[in-house]
Order: structure tokens, then C-alpha cells, then sequence
């Protein structure tokens, strides 16, 4: 099944792909990959999820906004692209939790992004290698940032 298919199988619902908050382009594309540039959890309503986890947010919200911050970064490759089916594979993702200095669930939170992408291209094309850190902070107090490169066709 393709992930355009399994989007609308998944009834998700993707954002508004974002517009760059700074000097940058949000995907460039390089032979065949797609550098992502940081994205957060960007509802459809164009507001942002936001909370330290371990404080103003817990654990399961973290993850929640990890999976909607993947969405925000489907949207921004189905813009770039034309179509997610032209994504080949998940290469390598970045994703950073906006978490308090004794949080230690940082790679449980990005698995709520990880999953995602498993879901929409499939467990051997959805999932690549991945690091997952905790911060100190994120621009506008976003709870995740994820990065992510792609294989596209």
C-alpha cells in the first residue's frame, strides 16, 4: 500500500505544511535525498504543542506531540514533493525533547514520531537510525523538534 494510501487508511490528519520560522528552507533536496530541517508539533490549527516534559507536560503528551511533529513533517514532504509515495525510506532522524534535566525518557517520547513513520511507510521503509536527546530548551517552548533525511525517488 502506498503512504498516501496509508494516510487516508490511517485517517490522519496532516498540518498546514509549515513555513520557516528563520532563514532556511524546511526541505532541500539532494539527488535522492530530503533533508527535513527541524520541525515541531504543529497542530492544523497552526498552533504549536508546548511544555517542558517532566513539568508542564507528561510523558504521554510528549509522545503525542512527538507523532504530531511527525505530521508536521509529512506535510512539509508532501509540499516539497508532490506526493509521500515518492519517499523511499527513512534514513536518519534527530529528535529532541524539551524535557527537565532528570527526564530520561527521551528515545520513549520520539517514539511517538518513530511509530508514525513506521504506520505510513511500513516498518522496513518507515524506520532508519535515529538519536534522541534531551534540551534545555526550544524556540516558542515547543515540547519535541524533530530532524529527519530521507531516500526519495
Amino acid at each position: 500500500m502506498s503512504a498516501e494510501d496509508r494516510i487516508v487508511e490511517l485517517k490522519l490528519e496532516l498540518p498546514p505544511a509549515p513555513k520557516p520560522a528563520g532563514v532556511y528552507k524546511p526541505v532541500v533536496i539532494v539527488g535522492n535525498l530530503a533533508y527535513v530541517s527541524g520541525h515541531g508539533p504543529l497542530k492544523s490549527d497552526g498552533t504549536m504543542i508546548t511544555g517542558r516534559v517532566g513539568d508542564e507536560v507528561d510523558e504521554q503528551q510528549g509522545i503525542a506531540a512527538a507523532r504530531q511533529t511527525g505530521l508536521a513533517i509529512l506535510a512539509s514532504l508532501r509540499a516539497a514533493l508532490g506526493s509521500l509515495n515518492r519517499v523511499k525510506r527513512v534514513i536518519k532522524t534527530l529528535g529532541m525533547v524539551n524535557s527537565t534535566p532528570d527526564f530520561r525518557n527521551h528515545p520513549k517520547v520520539i517514539n511517538g514520531y518513530s511509530e508514525l513513520m513506521a504506520e505510513v511507510f511500513g516498518a522496513d521503509h518507515g524506520v532508519g537510525a535515529r538519536s534522541a536527546i534531551g534540551m534545555g530548551s526550544l524556540p516558542g517552548n515547543i515540547t519535541t523538534e524533530v530532524e529527519v533525511i530521507v531516500e526519495i525517488e
